[in-house]
């Protein structure tokens, strides 16, 4: 019986953090158009970078959708800490809103990916 009741606790904890996530919208530059509120914006970064992520202005740049040569590309304004794998083509997650044509990212919340960590390993077959 008690074996049975941890078991559905875990069952009903596992279907609510798959439905319920964090509740933030995960979208592509191509995909933001429409969308109000917070949002989690994954795109590779479009040069050139200008800017200081410390200043008030911040640090500027672009993204479009990865591995895509879709037009649409959203400028950004990010203040805070960046990651040493910053730079203009990396993949990149941050979480922010639109305001006024430009998608404001939450201080502290841009993450590079690193594409080449996750691709599968290279044969080593000659």
């Amino acid at each position: 019986m008690i074996a049975l009741s941890v078991a559905a606790t875990l069952a009903i904890f596992v279907v609510y953090t798959a439905l319920a996530g964090n509740g933030v919208a995960q979208l592509t530059p191509t995909s933001l158009a429409g969308h109000t509120g917070d949002v989690t914006l994954v795109g590779a970064v479009v040069g050139p970078v200008k800017g200081n992520a410390y200043t008030h202005r911040g640090l500027r740049f672009q993204l479009k959708d990865i591995g895509r040569t879709a037009p649409r590309r959203v400028d950004v304004a990010y203040r805070g800490s960046v990651p040493d794998l910053f730079k203009v083509g990396r993949h990149i997650v941050v979480e922010g809103t639109m305001r006024d044509g430009v998608f404001v990212a939450k201080p502290g919340s841009l993450v590079t990916k690193c594409p080449s960590k996750y691709s599968p390993a290279k044969s080593s077959k000659t």
